[in-house]
């Protein structure tokens, strides 16, 4: 008897602890995914929640409820990290929006405002989610135009994750079965100590450029 795409998913997710964490997380964990991998301090590891939607849908998940609380919590985080950027103006533009990235991405969104925040959101990584948000907030783009193009944009890419899931969920877990299984022990350690190492950095990171910085002292004159 061959074991269909969600068989196969659960028996790799109870063999291999790794996967179990990932696959557990279900509904709550897409939305809480979704919150952080657009919130200031973002997922360290690219595409976690499209692979929950992967998961869930593979799994026989509705695909409109997964979808739709990817959005939302996608769209929660996305406003943040807007409200932040508003609110923090130009500085703050130093303190999310990556050096090597804070020219180019303050063009884009200084000269397409609302469709430089929707490419990045439809685009895959490694395109950089939150600068171009705190960005779109720091230099000026109306609340209501993000609001309509991030949550469209957001829309059509967690579609399109959970169509590839629908279509292709069952040669991705064979593939999975058959070259990655076994090493997906290791695979999800891996994940994990990224994943740790990277929101301490996030934090510590958010923590010290959040201190004002002092004054110099004034050199008195003789």
């Amino acid at each position: 008897m061959t074991l269909g795409p969600s068989a196969n998913i659960a028996t790799a997710a109870g063999k291999h602890a790794s996967l179990h964490w990932l696959f557990g997380l279900g509904w709550i964990g897409v939305f809480a995914a979704a919150v952080l991998d657009s919130s200031p301090i973002p997922l360290p590891v690219p595409g976690t929640t499209d692979l929950l939607i992967l998961l869930l849908v593979v799994h026989k998940s509705s695909p409109w409820l997964v979808v739709a609380l990817a959005v939302a919590g996608s769209v929660i985080g996305g406003f943040l990290t807007w409200s932040a950027g508003k609110k923090g103006g130009e500085a703050a533009l130093s303190r999310y929006v990556p050096r090597r990235f804070a020219r180019p991405i303050q063009r884009w969104v200084t000269r397409h405002g609302a469709l430089a925040v929707s490419l990045a959101a439809v685009l895959p990584p490694p395109v950089p989610l939150m600068p171009f948000l705190a960005a779109a907030g720091a230099l000026g783009v109306p609340r209501q135009r993000f609001l309509v193009s991030f949550t469209t944009a957001r829309t059509v890419r967690y579609s399109l994750v959970a169509w590839l899931g629908l279509h292709y969920g069952r040669h991705m877990v064979r593939w999975w079965n058959r070259y990655l299984a076994q090493y997906s022990t290791a695979i999800g350690w891996c994940i994990f100590a990224l994943f740790i190492a990277g929101f301490a950095w996030a934090i510590w990171k958010w923590r010290h450029q959040g201190k004002p910085r002092q004054a110099p002292q004034a050199v008195a004159s003789s």
